[in-house]
């Protein structure tokens, strides 16, 4: 009777090893499909996927249209200065253009990011999503910016290529310069 308790006890035990192997690998799968890959979630819960290209990051359905990633924390002065040039470019090329905020302040509520639109006229895509911090860190890295930089950090790009970068303050008229030459107008 001992002898069969344990059989079945060391039966059940190698099923469990077996399926949480199995999970493991499935995870670890995925983990690898969407490696360059980032879900980001928008204030009105809409999703937004980036893909890492040999070049640079594409935003998906952008297809020829600019895409500027506006890397922010809602604390930070140049960050709020910036959100009202960016809110003026993305309304004046609305068809060529897409500006997504990304916070770098982890856990941050929604509600606080509202709240940094509506003060500071942030009238563009705000990004609040777990994925974030990995894209900011990816788009860091492409760049060569090492793990601590400046904000804000704004990277253009056009078709997955990177058209320029922007650390810190930067006037709208350098922005519009760059977003010009790249619409070839």
């Amino acid at each position: 009777m001992l002898k069969k308790s344990i059989f079945a006890a060391l039966f059940i035990f190698a099923l469990l090893f077996q399926g949480c192997s199995q999970e493991d690998k499935i995870m670890e799968a995925n983990e690898m499909i969407s490696v360059n890959e980032y879900v980001l979630t928008d204030l009105n819960a809409s999703q937004h996927i980036v893909k890492k290209e040999a070049n640079g990051f594409i935003l998906e359905n952008a297809d020829g249209k600019l895409v500027i990633f506006d890397i922010f924390a809602t604390w930070c002065p140049p960050c709020k200065a910036a959100a009202s040039h960016l809110s003026s470019l993305q309304e004046k090329y609305k068809d060529d253009l897409i500006v997504i905020g990304i916070t770098i302040e982890d856990d941050i509520l929604n509600e606080k990011l509202q709240e940094f639109r509506k003060a500071y006229n942030a009238n563009y895509t705000l990004v609040n999503s777990a994925q974030n911090r990995r894209l900011v860190d990816a788009i860091a890295s492409e760049l060569k910016l090492g793990e601590r930089f400046p904000i804000p950090l704004m990277a253009m790009y056009k078709d997955g290529k990177l058209v320029n970068h922007y650390l810190g303050a930067i006037q709208e008229e350098f922005i519009e310069s760059d977003i010009k030459k790249a619409l070839g107008k």
